[in-house]
């Protein structure tokens, strides 16, 4: 019972750490849009290196395993593309808005009190913090299934993990924040998604242990992985673009990128 709770705690730890990201979001002001700019494009440039770099090479090595090199390929790519498929029918689905606040030159703002009140920034928050909840379920149980069987490993992959959790609790909570002004509203969301992690524990534990597999996890991270790019091309790089000076949010993406590669390293 004592290796099940430090694998638990170990997960919530992980977890936790996307309302570390969160907290960083509320020390600029919501109108400093080149904070905006820079921080969404460092969402991208984590959400694109993770899902290219380490999620879909993990589907694939999952369902290799399972059903074979070619097989396991075919499924990987399948999945990755269904995931961009169901995030895209979820955006279409979803009522547009018009916005009559929408800034079309940065250069031409001044300097309001009020929050932006951009509901396709309030609108790609709810998406981010939907596919990293996905993400973090699945990415859950991994921590807590690693901490079962070799608690040190598990303490190094909770480490990692809390480490690129960070920014993907910006990733939530920035758009948010500058949408409504509301630091709790992004708050919660942003803690809320990182919960997904211990949740994917508790359900390893209690449900999933008798059937967990390599080509489950396989298909659920080939999905997650074309959530995630989805998220970045078509919400938080036009975003990012729309509010950018001078290239910082290109320089946003190379930062992201840089941080995941670094937490990634870490669980090597």
């Amino acid at each position: 019972m004592n290796d099940v709770l430090f694998a638990f705690l170990l997960t919530l730890f992980a977890g936790l750490a996307t309302g570390v990201g969160s907290l960083l979001a509320f020390f600029a002001k919501t109108t400093n849009t080149k904070f905006l700019s820079f921080a969404l494009g460092l969402s991208a440039g984590v959400m694109i290196y993770v899902s290219m770099v380490e999620i879909f090479f993990k589907a694939k090595d999952a369902l290799s395993s399972s059903m074979g090199e070619t097989q396991g390929y075919w499924y990987t790519v399948i999945g990755f593309f269904a995931g961009m498929v169901l995030i895209g029918l979820i955006d279409k689905f979803i009522p547009k808005y018009t916005n009559p606040h929408e800034v079309k030159k940065v250069e031409d703002m001044e300097e309001p009190k009020t929050p932006l009140n951009d509901p396709a920034l309030m609108k790609m928050g709810m998406f981010t913090a939907l596919a990293l909840a996905i993400h973090n379920f699945p990415e859950g149980i991994a921590t807590f299934i690693s901490a079962l069987q070799d608690p040190t490993i598990g303490f190094a992959i909770a480490i990692a993990v809390a480490i690129h959790n960070i920014p993907e609790g910006i990733a939530v909570s920035v758009p948010i924040y500058y949408a409504t002004g509301d630091k709790k509203k992004a708050f919660k969301l942003s803690f809320l998604s990182g919960l997904a992690e211990p949740v994917g524990a508790i359900v390893a534990f209690l449900i999933l242990m008798p059937f967990l597999s390599d080509a489950l996890f396989g298909i659920i991270f080939a999905m997650v992985a074309g959530i995630m790019i989805f998220i970045s091309l078509d919400e938080l790089l036009p975003a990012a673009k729309r509010y950018d000076e001078a290239h910082l949010s290109i320089y946003g993406v190379m930062t992201g990128m840089g941080i995941m590669a670094l937490s990634l390293l870490l669980m090597a």
